[in-house]
């Protein structure tokens, strides 16, 4: 195990520089990266929204105003085609998803059916390519009466099109405002996410991205006075429509539209030379220009009106025909509505109102602050760890420090050359992962120990301690890995984010530990030629310890069951402090531009809104306040407009750092979702184990963690700490951990079980649990040492997510040894159920448990 071939110590280097080079651009800046030569790695990692600032935006196409357009469509379409073929009809009329019509004469069904009949015809091929689409289906309730009806694949067909096109359209617009490096994709069936990083005006792209900017240009109607058909009804082919201004100004127009902005083919913001005023001028097609054309040379002294979503922009006199096909658009615009406007013109109409479902913005101020913050926290805990290692491990602790700063550089060149992003609960997990990298190193020097307290030689003992742990290590980071790839597919936003950097940092830690870290421990031995395991500065658990930890089995079962009913009861009476993730509202976080803020008067301002429940509370320093504003219970839409009112009351004397905004459909998916990640993550570990041990270890394992869960959830309730997205991270988080320290101890036993086949299973198990207790300290220590840095030092915004995993850590190591060990005993765990080679003596140091 200790030898290595040449070729091996140089894949071995190869791996760790490649590491070392990737991860470098990360410490350069960008210029510095431009002067470098083409051949040298440039890239480093992308930040997340919550480090560099910018908008997280999810839109959800209309699903109902695709249905509505559909059957509108439909409707002229069968007024037209029964005009065109001569058949009379009567009772055309629609509801829902069906539109249905009348044929007079009996005789002419069959024609009616005919005419029609390309309503029914199929719009595209299905997925599997085995059929086809068809939009709409045919039925004939009774004689003459033709009713259609939208099939379900024709309405997914078209929102699966709308969402394409949308997606197309929104890219343009985006592109349009100059960002960097926006992300613009689909997400599930209807859905489509924007990511902004770097945006100064999140409020700018909101506007942009939800107008569906369908242009026309349409006749004013001058038969009959706007106010007699808005009292009265108005004539036949025209509609009453609002302009922009306010108060808003009623025209009446007519509903044929001659031309549409779908004709357009530039459109620029500029200014009216004679008036100076901010304009927009455009440019048809060829097609639009004759039809504009013609339209104005028979209309002259007549009003048209340019109409943007329903809403009359202007309504100008044709004073001569607008033949050359340019033309102005103008309607007291400034500099920036007028270029927006250009914007959207040029980008093109969307297919389908888009409604804002999700908002998280982060002002680019809290984004550096978080970079600050996490950057002191993972120096404070690095430093940390690496002084703990050589208090504990002496040279040792060198060797595994060289091995965890090979690991942290592998962290982060994988992250980079993967594109991954970085956020802030990915910080955690990098830090997360220090405190957990030494676990491996950890367990291989405690099992170093063993046997050469064993009597074995120095190289004998590192070679056995290396090997015995491989089969540990593997398979209490493999249930860690289950974890970080659950939270991953269920997770979303920066939650992934900390799931990918977990799961990285679970491969490079095996991969340090069972390559690199050994191979410095063979240069040592050939080196150094010591005749002893280097010793630390401190030793925190004797050697051969014989704590007899079954005999307080009884005390702990107690315990835990207390904790686990009064966590059901107090769940069960008290209201959890659900975030806008699961609750749906507003989270808004705000910086005061006076020297201190006021939460009184900021609550008075939001209360005469009737927003209805409005929460305030010091954040951080007394210059932040937290926002929580509940549901709205009026939809999506309605979540945007309350924050909207309260942006506009507070713009003026606070700047908004941070928007959080879940409207009802999503939290009630996000809910959803985390619930499924962590009932998914505990069936697969029990699957896992089941396979690895013997059922016993799986369900013993399952309980513990499921123990350890319930004990989080107390914390939150108890503590009143937002139980939010980070908190379902922090959860599965502490599963892993959990069952990472269980599945060591398991280990442990299930190796004994196979040496002394005839020891009582309760000393059995408080030898196993002794001989792990070093590594057990140590790991927990190691890891805790790195979240208190991160606790203290990471900021507010992370910090109720380091207290839990804190908490959780400690209730881990807890279960692990009082729970996971007597739930064997529990389950008839019998002597001599492995396999084993022949029969070993009882350790002395093993001691008999009480009953």
């Amino acid at each position: 195990m200790l030898y290595f071939s040449r070729w091996k110590t140089v894949s071995i280097w190869a791996v760790v520089l490649l590491g070392l080079i990737f991860a470098a651009p990360n410490l350069f800046s960008q210029s510095t990266l431009d002067a470098l030569p083409d051949w040298m790695p440039k890239r480093s990692m992308t930040l997340g929204l919550d480090l560099q600032g910018g908008s997280h935006i999810l839109l959800a196409i209309d699903r109902q105003d695709l249905i509505n357009e559909r059957l509108q469509s439909a409707r002229d379409d069968i007024r037209t085609l029964l005009r065109d073929a001569r058949i009379g009809y009567t009772g055309l009329s629609g509801s829902g998803r069906t539109i249905q019509v009348r044929i007079r004469e009996a005789n002419e069904v069959e024609k009616a059916k005919e005419a029609l009949n390309a309503l029914v015809q199929p719009v595209a091929a299905n997925l599997f390519g085995t059929g086809s689409i068809t939009e709409m289906s045919l039925e004939e309730p009774e004689p003459g009466l033709l009713r259609y009806t939208l099939t379900d694949e024709g309405i997914d067909y078209r929102v699966g099109t709308a969402v394409i096109q949308s997606i197309e359209v929104v890219g343009r617009r985006v592109n349009e405002l100059g960002t960097t490096e926006p992300i613009i994709q689909r997400q599930g069936v209807d859905r489509i996410l924007v990511q902004v990083p770097g945006l100064q005006d999140p409020q700018r792209l909101k506007d942009i991205l939800g107008q569906t900017a369908k242009l026309t240009f349409q006749m004013v109607d001058q038969t009959v006075p706007v106010q007699e058909a808005i009292e009265g009804r108005p004539p036949a082919g025209s509609s009453v429509l609002y302009s922009q201004d306010d108060p808003p100004v009623p025209y009446l127009i007519e509903n044929r539209v001659i031309v549409s902005g779908e004709n357009l083919v530039d459109a620029q913001a500029t200014f009216d030379q004679r008036t100076n005023e901010a304009v927009v001028s455009f440019r048809f097609d060829s097609k639009g220009a004759s039809r504009f054309g013609q339209a104005t040379q028979q209309n002259v002294g007549k009003l048209f009106a340019i109409i943007l979503d329903n809403q009359v922009i202007s309504a100008p006199q044709i004073r001569e025909p607008i033949l050359g096909g340019t033309g102005q658009i103008s309607g007291n615009f400034t500099v920036e509505s007028a270029n927006d406007l250009a914007v959207l013109l040029r980008a093109g109409a969307l297919p389908a109102d888009l409604t804002i479902v999700e908002e998280r913005t982060v002002g680019p101020s809290l984004g550096a602050d978080s970079i600050a913050a996490g950057e002191i926290a993972a120096m404070i805990g690095g430093a940390l760890v690496l002084i703990f290692m050589v208090v504990a491990y002496g040279s040792l602790g060198i060797i595994a420090n060289l091995a965890l700063i090979a690991n942290i550089a592998m962290i982060i060149a994988l992250l980079s050359v993967l594109g991954a992003t970085l956020t802030m609960p990915g910080i955690a997990g990098i830090i997360l992962t220090m405190g957990m990298a030494v676990d491996s190193n950890v367990i291989i020097y405690e099992r170093v120990k063993e046997e050469r307290r064993a009597g074995r030689s120095l190289v004998q003992s590192l070679d056995a301690g290396f090997s015995r742990a491989l089969a540990t290590v593997v398979d209490a980071n493999v249930t860690t890995f289950i974890a970080a790839v659950i939270l991953f597919y269920l997770g979303s936003g920066p939650v992934r984010g900390f799931a990918v950097t977990l799961a990285i940092g679970i491969v490079t830690t095996v991969f340090t530990a069972f390559t690199f870290t050994r191979w410095m421990i063979a240069l040592w031995l050939r080196r150094a030629r010591p005749t002893q395991i280097p010793e630390g500065f401190i030793k925190l658990v004797p050697d051969n310890t014989s704590i007899p930890f079954m005999s307080m089995r009884k005390y702990a079962f107690t315990l835990s069951a207390i904790l686990s009913i009064g966590t059901a009861v107090l769940f069960m009476t008290k209201d959890m402090n659900y975030g806008v993730d699961f609750l749906g509202g507003s989270l808004i976080e705000v910086q005061a531009k006076a020297p201190a803020a006021d939460a009184g008067d900021v609550r008075a301002r939001l209360g005469e809104l009737n927003l209805g429940d409005v929460q305030v509370q010091e954040f951080g320093s007394q210059r932040e306040l937290l926002i929580k504003i509940e549901s709205q219970g009026g939809g999506d839409n309605a979540e945007q407009s309350a924050l909207q009112k309260a942006r506009m009351a507070l713009e003026d004397d606070y700047d908004i750092r941070r928007v959080e905004v879940v409207g009802p459909t999503v939290s009630s998916e996000l809910a959803w979702a985390g619930t499924m990640g962590v009932l998914a993550s505990l069936v697969a570990m029990l699957v896992y184990i089941w396979i690895r041990f013997e059922w016993q270890f799986g369900l013993g394992a399952v309980i513990a963690t499921v123990h350890d869960v319930i004990a989080m959830v107390g914390l939150y309730v108890v503590a009143g700490i937002e139980f939010n997205l980070t908190s379902i991270a922090a959860i599965l988080t502490i599963v892993g951990y959990s069952i990472n320290d269980t599945v060591v101890v398991y280990d442990r036993v299930r190796e004994n079980l196979r040496k002394y086949k005839k020891m009582p299973i309760p000393e059995l198990l408080d030898l196993s649990m002794n001989q792990t207790l070093s590594r057990t300290v140590l790991t927990g220590l190691t890891t805790l040492l790195a979240l208190f840095a991160l606790y203290i030092f990471g900021g507010e915004v992370i910090a109720s997510f380091t207290f839990a995993m804190i908490f959780g850590i400690l209730f881990g190591t807890y279960s692990s040894v009082f729970v996971a060990g007597p739930l064997l005993i529990l389950f008839k765990l019998r002597p001599g159920m492995m396999d084993t080679e022949s029969k070993a003596p009882v350790p002395t140091t093993a001691q008999p448990s009480k009953p």
